[in-house]
């Protein structure tokens, strides 16, 4: 698939979509080369990658079901178990992450998030042109500080994201496109 293909051509899974086999190994390799390949004004490197699988998956919503007592001690049973299940909806969860740095004044905090989600960007389209699918999740878990800090964030530091991976259980579900015309004007 070349790369215009795979561009034109990629879509968001639903996790729940998402079966084994999930990208390892040297696929799971070439993910991760291809986020280093994002714009990174100062060469700041800011991203993070935690690797989410296997039974990690499930201490993962330990850790969200913790975030949600924290943020809502009366939270009933319902939203407890969709939290311990979130993770769970796709074989492997990267946890991705900015870790901003303040040495460099003229490379600002909004660059090194922006610089991140570009290289998350560029890892769901290398999945996508190696065949698996991928979902870019945030929510509330991604704003925690309870869940923050479980990765080694502080408080200046983002998740930008929960990016669930795996194999599309059935063919990708196309969804309609805007004319990328009505988002393009000519600036005098």
């Amino acid at each position: 698939m070349d790369a215009i293909e795979a561009l034109m051509s990629r879509v968001s899974i639903p996790p729940k979509l998402l079966v084994e086999p999930a990208p390892a190994g040297d696929s799971l390799d070439e993910i991760f080369a291809a986020a280093m390949r994002a714009p990174d004004h100062g060469a700041i490197q800011p991203w993070r990658f935690h690797i989410v699988s296997g039974d990690a998956r499930g201490k993962l919503g330990d850790l969200f079901v913790e975030a949600l007592k924290k943020r809502d001690p009366n939270a009933d049973d319902e939203a407890v178990q969709k939290e311990q299940a979130r993770p769970l909806r796709s074989p492997l969860v990267i946890v991705a992450c900015t870790k901003v740095s303040h040495e460099k004044a003229n490379v600002p905090k909004v660059e090194q998030i922006v610089a991140t989600a570009a290289a998350v960007q560029n890892m769901m389209n290398a999945a996508h042109a190696r065949g698996f699918g991928s979902f870019l999740a945030t929510g509330k878990n991604a704003r925690d500080p309870h869940v923050k800090a479980a990765f080694g964030l502080a408080d200046d530091d983002e998740i930008i994201g929960f990016v669930y991976f795996g194999t599309p259980r059935r063919g990708a579900m196309e969804k309609p496109r805007p004319d990328a015309r009505e988002f393009v004007s000519n600036w005098t």
